[in-house]
């Protein structure tokens, strides 16, 4: 089926639209709200606008590029455009499909820090900025139809109202390479559109259905895998089947970036870099090893989303191998770990297989020898902590205040997520701030007092060569001493 031009456009809101200058892990400032620095300040500290041509963006959000790419080999006319620049491109269209990570900022750093300043996050505020905008309300007006996907998609099922304030006539939830192309097509159709769809089980792509990307993503995002092996209660992606993408399928996206001119580096994503090609939660080192050789030999540099601590410490020398093939481009790199807690009780309850091929009696263990191999390969994690987790008691918050003294010696931020009702723990209720007691309080200071002590090495890692590093790491320094203030403050 062939559409005209502009018919179909992609866009995100310009939270997700930004480089994060070229650290994807800046791009957790987008959970903040705005605080004592000037707005347009922090946005160019945390998510700088791309800059555009023709309303087309360098490069755009990974989920975007692989929506763009299923309506591309569905037959569609498309284009993703910058949210700059929708004033110029609706004129046309017919749908709008946008990408969102956090739309009500009801993820687990948004609603934390949230709680601390008391504000609406930035990522939350400028997605409703987007809908809110003067061309979309207009569009809307000449019949124009919304569809929105993504991470956040869950999110609307606790805020239908809002959904229909806002106009969108659709929500994607899960995969969605399968019924994309109805749901456009209806829309292009006039056809009436299911107000929620959630992606089941049969629908769920195999990886011969998942298209490669079109165009560039954002700082080199790749997937290279979907799903997890590990059946974490509290988290949605263990829900899906795990695949890993072939190394043929991996080497063609990276040409799509690396092609473009705009991206000279890659950040592999999975829920575990480690696991690449296994089955089971034992890495495989052929595997592993070749997929950071062909990235490693083409890239300027890599950096992981995510990995576990266990897979780490049950491979060590698998881990040094893959560590000195990446210290050949860069200095270090950096990935996202799931610590989660420090209660080898609460582990077993609700995360057994986070610690295989370990047993959960052993975590803090795990954690602590993972946590050390990181360190001494240059791997600089952003940890997560979950406040507030179903049944804890005070003895399991002293035992990962333990943990994290443990971890004092360790480069890494730490940072403390007040636990949402995700996975197989919908039912559970949320964690807010007036849940807080002393014990989370102490808990929360020993995260910032960890995190205060590695600024200065992290951000003399995130700025090394740059002219504008002492600029930066100023106000770096000075917004982390903020965070540490307000957490004091909690009453």
């Amino acid at each position: 089926m062939q559409r005209k031009e502009n018919e179909v456009l992609l866009t995100a809101d310009r939270t997700l639209m930004s480089d994060y200058h070229h650290n994807e892990f800046l791009g957790f400032g987008t959970c903040a709200p705005p605080n004592f620095i000037p707005e347009w300040l922090y946005s160019y500290l945390f998510f700088p606008q791309l800059e555009t041509k023709k309303g087309l963006p360098p490069t755009a959000p990974y989920g975007l590029r692989k929506t763009e790419a299923q309506l591309i080999k569905e037959g569609f006319r498309v284009n993703t455009i910058s949210p700059k620049s929708l004033k110029k491109s609706l004129k046309d269209a017919k749908v709008l499909g946008i990408h969102t990570m956090d739309p009500f900022g009801l993820g687990p750093a948004s609603t934390t820090l949230a709680a601390l300043f008391k504000k609406e996050p930035y990522l939350s505020k400028h997605f409703h900025n987007l809908l809110q905008s003067p061309e979309i309300l207009r569009a809307k007006q000449n019949g124009l139809k919304i569809i929105v996907g993504g991470p956040g998609a869950w999110q609307f099922q606790y805020r239908e109202d809002q959904q229909k304030q806002m106009g969108i006539d659709c929500v994607v939830e899960g995969e969605g390479e399968n019924v994309l192309g109805k749901l456009f097509r209806a829309a292009l159709e006039g056809q009436e559109l299911p107000s929620h769809y959630e992606v089941g089980m049969v629908e769920v792509p195999t990886i011969n259905e998942i298209p490669d990307i079109q165009g560039p993503s954002i700082n080199g995002l790749q997937e290279i895998g979907r799903g997890c092996c590990r059946g974490c209660q509290f988290c949605n992606v263990t829900m899906r089947p795990l695949r890993w993408y072939p190394l043929e399928k991996i080497e063609r996206e990276l040409n799509v970036n690396l092609d473009s001119g705009k991206c000279g580096g890659a950040c592999l994503h999975s829920e575990d870099v480690m696991l690449y090609g296994s089955k089971n939660t034992i890495p495989n080192d052929e595997k592993l090893l070749k997929l950071h050789e062909m990235v490693v030999k083409r890239c300027d540099g890599i950096s992981w989303s995510h990995c576990s601590l266990a897979a780490i410490a049950a491979a060590p020398k698998l881990f040094h191998e893959v560590s000195e093939i990446i210290l050949t481009k860069q200095s270090w790199w950096g990935a996202e770990i799931g610590i989660e807690t420090g209660s080898s009780a609460i582990a077993k309850k609700i995360m057994p297989a986070k610690a295989h091929p370990f047993s959960a009696d052993n975590w803090h263990d795990v954690v602590v020898d993972g946590m050390g191999l990181a360190h001494d390969s240059m791997l600089a994690p952003a940890c997560t902590i979950i406040v507030g987790l179903p049944e804890e008691t005070e003895e399991d918050i002293t035992k990962t205040m333990d943990l994290i003294d443990d971890l004092k010696d360790m480069r890494s931020l730490i940072v403390p997520l007040f636990f949402v009702p995700l996975g197989h723990l919908t039912s559970k209720d949320w964690f807010t701030r007036t849940n807080l007691n002393s014990r989370h309080r102490e808990l929360l200071i020993k995260c910032a007092e960890h995190d205060f002590r590695w600024t200065d090495n992290l951000l003399d890692l995130s700025f090394q060569g740059k002219w504008y590093s002492p600029f930066m790491k100023n106000f770096y320094r000075a917004f982390t001493g903020i965070m540490k203030r307000k957490v004091q403050e909690v009453k």
